[in-house]
């Protein structure tokens, strides 16, 4: 017989009394609310994301010189993606698809710079002088109107109103400084950012594969599906706020030129460039142009220039959105007011920009995930860029 003792099975079906350090857990457990243990639970996880959010962020803004041009090379490449396509789809060599696609880019931004240039040299001495003469209307108005306030005092107000205005254009310009750094930062990342075009155009299937190979093996059918459908997003979104930003640069543009308001080409061009920023990009270009009616051509004028912005922007938001951007893009507008206040509280003007984009990828990536769409081996709702991982099929019942 064997000297080591039969070995012991606990019976599962037999009860045993739990241990004493169990007992007093439970007990000290049950003291405390269920409602207030559902809290803390709640509270500690959420602690801990905001703190790797809050991570995230930090890095993000050590890094601002990196991030900044990667993001603009990402956002450019969604813009020029669809006419890119449609050379490779046609059969061009990809690199005539690649030198096509950059040089329309730069030529339509050059046309556009040049045309702001030529317009400005030849009405600016006139918007000078207009400007001038508004000036002193006012100030005969605050003279002789029912204020009766005096030259000095005129002189005491605009004096604090333009040491305000210095004071907050030196607090955007440092901002902006810290955001974007010097000139030399500037260029380099308008080179990098460039350069990251290019790759992206020329070999993002290899970049997105390399790019997969970081996350487990399990994981990457719906790592790969989550980016493939946040990327079709950005794509949509960058094509419909590229053809929202046209519309609404011409409308007014031609508005402006009508009702005889002055530099409506530069107002045409600031409204494109805002219309990248939702909602709060429209309306700080329209105010713009309201202003520069109400400066040169008067009250009326100005009115009139106002109705058109309000209209144009109606169109946009009410039938132009709605109809091009589609429910894979719809994001509520309270969403969008918050996503590019918060994006510019913490990186300035680029943040507002890629607020938004980046907004619309998490919530599709997200979703994606957490549906368990990716195992429905479906196609994607618009034409993807880097899918490169089979779809995971469910079985059928035979």
């Amino acid at each position: 017989m064997s000297d080591n003792p039969r070995p012991r099975f606990r019976n599962p079906f037999r009860h045993e009394p739990p241990s004493t350090h169990r007992t007093v857990q439970i007990e000290s457990d049950e003291a405390v609310p269920w409602p207030l243990r559902v809290t803390a639970a709640y509270s500690w996880r959420l602690l801990v994301i905001a703190g790797a959010v809050a991570l995230f962020i930090w890095l993000v803004m050590l890094l601002k010189l990196l991030v900044i041009p990667l993001m603009i090379g990402i956002l450019i490449t969604a813009l020029v993606w669809p006419g890119f396509q449609l050379m490779v789809r046609a059969r061009f060599p990809r690199w005539l698809a690649i030198t096509i696609t950059i040089a329309g880019t730069l030529g339509i931004v050059v046309g556009l710079f040049w045309l702001v240039i030529w317009q400005v040299r030849l009405q600016l001495p006139d918007v000078q002088a207009k400007t001038q003469e508004a000036l002193d209307q006012f100030r005969l108005f605050l003279v002789d109107g029912p204020l009766h306030l005096s030259a000095e005092q005129i002189d005491g107000y605009i004096q604090q109103g333009l040491n305000l205005l210095t004071e907050q254009a030196s607090l955007l310009w440092n901002a902006a400084g810290a955001v974007t750094g010097t000139a030399a930062h500037i260029v380099t990342g308008t080179l990098l950012a460039f350069f990251i075009l290019i790759c992206l155009l020329a070999d993002g299937g290899g970049i997105w594969r390399w790019t997969l190979k970081v996350f487990p093996r399990r994981a990457r059918p719906a790592v790969d599906a989550a980016a493939t459908n946040g990327w079709a997003t950005v794509v949509n979104y960058a094509r419909t706020q590229l053809a929202v930003a046209a519309i609404d640069a011409v409308g007014i543009g031609v508005g402006a030129a009508l009702l005889g308001v002055p530099l409506a080409i530069p107002v045409a061009v600031l409204v494109f460039l805002g219309a990248f920023v939702p909602i709060v990009g429209a309306v700080l270009t329209g105010t713009f142009a309201v202003f520069l009616a109400l400066v040169y051509n008067g009250w009326w004028i100005a009115l009139a220039m106002l109705g058109v912005v309000l209209l144009v922007q109606q169109v946009e938001g009410h039938v132009l959105q709605p109809i091009m951007m589609g429910a894979a893009v719809k994001v509520h507008p309270l969403a969008v007011v918050l996503v590019v206040t918060g994006g510019a509280m913490i990186a300035g003007i680029p943040g507002a920009l890629f607020a938004v984009p980046l907004a619309a990828f998490v919530n599709v990536a997200a979703v994606t995930i957490s549906t368990g769409a990716w195992r429905t081996g479906e196609e994607p709702q618009a034409d993807l860029i880097w899918s490169t991982v089979p779809r995971e099929r469910p079985r059928r019942n035979r």
